[in-house]
């Protein structure tokens, strides 16, 4: 698939001002500038994070509120209820949240709701066990501030609800005691992109100070905390890089118990990475919620025993393997479709429909499609009798504003820029793929259907060196806002060693200025021919370390390569 190259620009002067004072590779001191780190106070700030740099938590809107009222819950006996979403956010905050109170009171419980009985949020079968089981407040986190009926239905009950989110509030919002939602309009907390467990993080810090508790205590849940951070794809910028860093600290240092059982059921034996959290321990949370009931990714981080975390792990490695099976099984038989369709092929858009497809996985699947037909795309299934799916966009379309437009065709929607969901009657299916179709090709830019490769900075080959690598290590944390770096190198030529490894993968030998350096390039066996010729190339890649037989070496990992333009 062709790919647009686009490497970024950064104020000259204010490079070499920066490089005047760290004295380290210009194109190191480039990519600083360009993500907002111009001075040498602000570089070591981010390079050296402090949990002193931490914001207050009370400024946050209603945080006085939300402790005095948990306080007065534990004062009267009062018994409370942690409700959360069934995701990996949802679940490390209830997790969290659940871990602090039960030192603090015995009289608490947790709820989860079922993905497809319930769905997303608070519900009135949430709130209806609150009031069966004499539950006089709920703390929702990472859910509840769209919840307005609901919530005013608990209010009717005598039940009292304290909403920890972070999604963006209405106008309207629900008649709680306390809302803490760093993105309320008049809520003066300076950093808006926490996640739900960060919003509840916050409130644990705030009860800490009241309680007078040791500072460390809400420290002991940063590991939960990074793993929400990560799975969140909240920017890893402020104080989500504090966060993550000493959450990764603590995960490799002493974790909980549920993140060392899905350590070590997924076989990890170097240190953990948020790349680790993302690949490794969130699909496995996730798929619990997927496939089944996300109640046993909190049993397993919240349980007293590494063993007893370890047969609640189990359970979700066979949901996450399950999750896979179906993933791979439904994109399989999706690209089918489109294949067998010819007029689908040169569409701007895919929407594709089977009855029996499994609900869990179908936006899963609409990110895979996006991989071979770069797309904006909805991968739709059967729910009781409706149809109901999940919809993924390409960076830079609107796919919510998309959506919104065919809604003439929906039973209901919603989502954002990037990815959303929706329902439908059975028998309108391919009336909404025809006019999503229409809205996609009358509004979507034509260069939005070629993939771009962000490029932070151009080197050499001989700028790989350890010195450089170890500052790059530095800037870790890395996701969204701080990815990363991502190079690109002219002109560089095949030593004759290249070589197609396993059918799809290349393994690369290349020169430049008589430097040479190895890379991998995973499912690109089918660009060996442009290296098999000898003529220079233009490379992008990210830098990594390799280990083979004790033996540490840098190679390159390949994202995408052309013949050479100079």
């Amino acid at each position: 698939m062709e790919k647009r190259w686009n490497l970024l620009e950064a104020d000259e002067q204010k490079v070499n001002t920066l490089h005047s004072s760290l004295k380290i590779h210009t194109a190191l001191c480039k990519i600083l500038v360009q993500r907002g780190y111009e001075t040498f106070e602000a570089t070591k700030q981010y390079f050296r994070p402090k949990l002193t740099e931490l914001h207050s938590p009370w400024l946050m809107k209603d945080m006085d509120k939300a402790v005095d009222r948990i306080l007065k819950a534990i004062e009267k006996k009062e018994k409370i209820l942690v409700f959360g979403d069934y995701d990996v956010d949802g679940t490390t905050s209830v997790a969290s949240m659940y871990l602090f109170l039960k030192n603090l009171t015995p009289h608490l419980d947790f709820y989860i709701p079922h993905r497809y009985r319930e769905g997303y949020g608070v519900s009135k079968a949430g709130i209806d066990f609150a009031k069966e089981n004499n539950f006089n407040l709920i703390i929702s986190l990472d859910c509840g501030i769209k919840s307005v009926e609901l919530i005013d239905y608990a209010k009717n009950l005598d039940i009292d609800f304290i909403v920890c989110d972070h999604h963006l509030p209405d106008e309207i919002l629900p008649p709680a005691v306390a809302i803490l939602n760093p993105k309320q309009k008049d809520c003066v907390y300076p950093f808006k992109e926490l996640c739900g467990c960060g919003v509840g993080f916050k409130l644990i810090c705030a009860l800490s100070e009241k309680l007078n508790l040791s500072k460390e205590t809400p420290f002991e849940y940063l590991d939960l905390l990074a793993t929400a951070i990560a799975a969140d794809i909240v920017p890893i910028i402020d104080e989500n890089r504090v966060l993550a860093f000493f959450g990764l600290q603590k995960a490799n240092e002493n974790p909980n118990n549920g993140i060392k059982a899905l350590t070590k059921l997924s076989g990890a034996t170097q240190k953990l990475r948020i790349g680790s959290l993302v690949f490794m321990i969130a699909p496995r949370v996730n798929a619990a919620g997927r496939m089944d009931d996300a109640r046993k990714a909190v049993e397993m981080f919240i349980a007293p025993s590494f063993e007893e975390s370890l047969s609640y792990a189990e359970m979700l490695h066979s949901d996450n393997t399950d999750r896979k099976e179906a993933d791979k099984n439904i994109t399989e038989e999706a690209l089918a479709l489109i294949n067998e369709n010819e007029q689908w092929k040169n569409r701007k858009s895919t929407v594709v429909f089977q009855s029996h497809w499994h609900k869990g996985v179908v936006g899963i699947v609409a990110s895979r499609l996006i991989e071979t037909y770069y797309r904006p795309t909805i991968v739709l299934t059967q729910s009781g009798d409706y149809a109901a799916g999940s919809a993924r966009s390409v960076p830079g379309f609107n796919l919510y504003e998309a959506i919104h437009a065919c809604r003439e065709h929906l039973l209901g929607y919603g989502g954002h820029f990037a990815a959303a969901g929706m329902t439908l009657a059975l028998n309108e299916v391919e009336n909404f793929r025809n006019k999503f179709e229409e809205v996609v090709a009358t509004t979507i830019l034509p260069e939005l259907l070629i993939p771009e490769i962000i490029i932070d900075a151009e080197i050499k080959l001989s700028d790989i060196k350890q010195t450089f690598y170890d500052i790059i290590c530095q800037m870790e944390p890395f996701g969204p806002e701080n990815m990363r770096p991502v190079f690109m190198t002219k002109g560089v030529t095949d030593t004759g060693w290249s070589k197609i490894v396993k059918e799809e993968h290349l393994r690369f030998s290349l020169t430049q200025n008589n430097v040479s350096i190895t890379g991998i390039g995973f499912g690109m066996a089918h660009l060996y021919p442009l290296l098999a010729n000898k003529r220079p190339v233009d490379i992008v890649f990210t830098i990594d370390e390799n280990e083979w037989q004790g033996q540490k070496s840098l190679q390159l990992k390949m994202i995408d390569i052309r013949l050479s333009t100079t």
